[in-house]
């Protein structure tokens, strides 16, 4: 399988994109030996759907999640969780407004009496 790097990505139409999609799913379906039938039986999509798609036409995302579950390859797709990263600087003021220390509550205290 060969690997693009984050240059050769940009440069790529969509379309070839789409195409390098269908030769990774293929090659990972010639690996196991299984038939594009074999794969759509799994997959719960009609042959001709795998071979549209391995051939870069263009498909569903449902299509190509069905396909990449029935090849035990969803790891794909681990570029795609959203992380939320604080910059080191908000994560500072953060930090300063964390109560250090805990100072007991106010309301609960009564006020004296005077024994006078």
């Amino acid at each position: 399988m060969k690997e693009y790097s984050t240059i050769d990505l940009k440069r790529m139409t969509d379309d070839m994109i789409i195409k390098a999609i269908g030769e990774y799913i293929r090659s990972i379906r010639l690996e196991r030996n299984w038939t594009q039938k074999q794969l759509g039986d799994r997959a719960g999509v009609h042959r001709t759907t795998i071979r549209d798609l391995e051939l870069g036409k263009r498909s569903t995302l449902l299509t190509l999640i069905q396909v990449l579950r029935s090849l035990d390859q969803l790891q794909t797709l681990k570029n795609f969780k959203v992380s939320k990263e604080i910059n080191p600087l908000e994560l500072a003021k953060l930090e300063i407004k964390e109560r250090k220390r805990a100072s007991g509550s106010k309301s609960n205290q009564r006020p004296k009496t005077s024994d006078w």
